[in-house]
């Protein structure tokens, strides 16, 4: 029933939040608040449909939506945990393009389209901190969700850093992820970009040429010389980079008496 308010006039109630609205906005207070830290493993998504008295497609989507936000990481026969929310934004996070494609409920598989060894290039020794002489590996691969293509990685591997990259097989693991794995660093650099797909990606895309992409560019080193750089390109109608941060908290300047 509508309550009317001093002038007169009725006063409608808000309608309450939908299921869904509530569940989503329960578990990222979870996450946000640090009630559920970074490697929190969510309870299972049978478990929290119980909690909810909702279908598990409910649950499914909340999931799904909170893993697009950066908030959750989700993994098929592990379940969903909480990922590092840090000021800095999430897009600026080294993750496995494997467990981008699974957190939105798609299959994935990836590819080698070509590995070469050869020397740096003019433009490379320009753009990255190489020796002359400095053997890499050039490789480039598919990564597919549903069969489609998801994203195009074309990465140079620095192999007097990394010389077990020569005869890396690459069947399980795609280089990205091998080399979070197998090589440590101590600095990265990221660099994002609205481009328009060249003939060549454009054709392994499936695209047009000239069709909008999305583009991120990373080096990292180690400690002075550049372990890999990677260019990832995404089919920019398809895809978008999601960040969530919380700003700093001001620190207080301490009495004069402190030192």
């Amino acid at each position: 029933m509508d309550q009317t308010s001093g002038t007169g006039q009725p006063q409608r109630r808000s309608p309450p939040a939908s299921l869904h609205a509530r569940i989503l906005q329960e578990i990222e207070g979870h996450i946000v608040s640090g009630r559920w830290p970074p490697g929190h493993k969510l309870p299972s998504e049978q478990a929290l449909t119980l909690t909810y008295g909702c279908s598990r497609m409910t649950v499914n989507k909340v999931l799904t939506e909170l893993a697009r936000a950066g908030l959750l990481l989700r993994r098929r026969k592990t379940g969903s945990i909480v990922l590092p929310q840090g000021p800095q934004s999430a897009i600026l996070e080294i993750y496995d393009i494997g467990d981008e494609v699974r957190a939105l409920n798609l299959s994935y598989r990836f590819e080698v389209l070509s590995r070469t060894l050869r020397l740096p290039t003019r433009a490379e020794r320009a753009t990255c901190v190489l020796p002359a002489r400095r053997k890499l590996l050039a490789i480039t691969v598919m990564h597919r969700a549903d069969e489609k293509p998801f994203c195009l990685e074309e990465r140079i591997i620095n192999l007097g850093l990394v010389p077990e990259a020569a005869t890396a097989a690459f069947e399980t693991l795609s280089p990205g992820p091998w080399l979070l794995h197998h090589v440590p660093w101590n600095a990265a650099e990221h660099r994002i970009s609205a481009e328009a797909a060249l003939p060549s990606v454009a054709e392994a895309l499936g695209l047009s040429p000239g069709a909008p992409v999305l583009t991120v560019e990373r080096q990292t080193w180690r400690p002075q010389e550049t372990v890999t750089r990677v260019r990832l390109t995404y089919p920019g109608s398809q895809h978008a980079l999601t960040a969530r941060f919380t700003p700093l908290r001001r620190l207080e300047t301490p009495p004069a008496d402190q030192t």
